[in-house]
């Protein structure tokens, strides 16, 4: 089990030798794409909250490789289980970039009409399963989906993302233990972007890495560059292969590094120190931008017309979001049960006696994080 970091391209954007990403110039350049669109809307969103337009939340910058590398390796059928930190996973998997604007304004448009936390997504039809906030319990459900596909027999393989602070819980421990012994082909990715909101990463184990950790599980355990969008990739996609042949799992340490604060609701600046700067250099998106210019793939006039061209459909997604209506307060009663209970049905005839069914925010309500 090696403990070297897995790269493809160097930190100048030169590609390393004898290292051949498999993709082809429109795949390249798609991905590129999902990167700088995971920054662009990250920094609008991160934005919206400090004007007071949305309520909370959960920056990614400096992570979009470990997104969109790991979204580019499964296949439409698989499913996965994300963290909060992924927006670039949804944006590569297909995902309305209105839909998810939508989630943080916890509109009429929203899918969760406003039941969940925004950027806690819940996209089926992408297979993306909603999003849990309390750390780790997704890993087990994921570890129980793929042995369910093995049973089935199906094609499909399950994947499960969580940071560093998620190999903390006891639900790493269960699914890691419960893949491990049923060979349930499952692909376990741990970015460790090196703190657990205030915690740093060697006050979260008094292990060497978090690869490691993989053998005691019976599984391989894998340490990758995670600024490194092609090594992400290419791990990722050997990792799903295993798991599709019904070779068992695997575990992957995608190492990046979280620039900005865990949520919008913390200050890094209270318990962390200048650390931010040294990985600036380390930029996934400048990195991956470099390599593809040294590929003659990519130009500065083809930079400013993306840019100019994402911009304008991360505005349009905000306006419509920003126009459309609250979730009515009838939708409480929705989506809950086939047939009403009588006593749900009483409260909702109450409520409409007493409220109507229109619904006005509060906008001195203190969001609860």
């Amino acid at each position: 089990m090696s403990q070297d970091l897995l790269q493809v391209i160097s930190e100048s954007g030169k590609a390393l030798k004898g290292k051949k990403p498999g993709l082809s110039a429109d795949e390249l350049v798609g991905m590129y794409r999902s990167m700088l669109q995971t920054r662009l809307l990250d920094e609008r969103m991160i934005n919206l909250q400090r004007q007071g337009r949305i309520g909370f939340y959960v920056p990614s910058t400096g992570e979009e490789a470990a997104q969109v590398g790991t979204a580019m390796a499964f296949e439409a059928q698989d499913w996965v289980y994300p963290s909060y930190r992924v927006p670039g996973l949804f944006l590569q998997r297909g995902v309305p970039i209105d839909k998810m604007v939508a989630n943080c304004f916890g509109n009429e448009a929203d899918l969760c009409l406003g039941r969940q936390m925004p950027v806690h997504y819940a996209f089926a039809e992408q297979h993306l399963v909603s999003i849990s906030s309390p750390i780790g319990t997704h890993i087990i459900q994921a570890a129980g989906t793929a042995m369910a596909q093995k049973l089935k027999g199906d094609d499909g393989i399950t994947a499960v993302m969580f940071g560093d602070g998620g190999t903390s819980s006891n639900d790493f421990h269960s699914g890691m233990n419960f893949a491990g012994v049923a060979r349930a082909p499952c692909v376990f990715l741990c970015t460790n972007n090196q703190w657990a909101i205030s915690v740093p990463q060697e006050k979260q184990t008094a292990s060497e890495t978090f690869a490691i950790k993989a053998a005691a599980y019976g599984m391989p355990g894998i340490r990758v560059d995670g600024n490194d969008v092609l090594a992400v990739y290419d791990a990722t996609k050997k990792a799903a292969e295993r798991a599709r042949a019904g070779d068992g799992p695997t575990l992957l340490e995608l190492l990046t590094y979280r620039r900005g604060p865990h949520s919008s609701s913390d200050d890094p600046t209270r318990y962390r120190g200048n650390q931010a700067d040294s990985w600036m250099a380390k930029d996934p998106i400048l990195r991956f931008r470099k390599y593809l210019e040294n590929q003659d793939l990519w130009s500065e006039a083809q930079e400013a017309e993306l840019q100019t061209e994402l911009k304008a459909e991360i505005n349009a997604a905000v306006k419509k979001g920003e126009s459309a209506p609250q979730p009515s307060l009838e939708t409480m009663f929705t989506d809950v049960f086939a047939n009403v209970p009588p006593f749900l049905r009483e409260q909702y005839e109450q409520l409409v006696r007493d409220e109507g069914t229109g619904h006005e925010p509060d906008p001195d309500a203190a969001f609860p994080l």
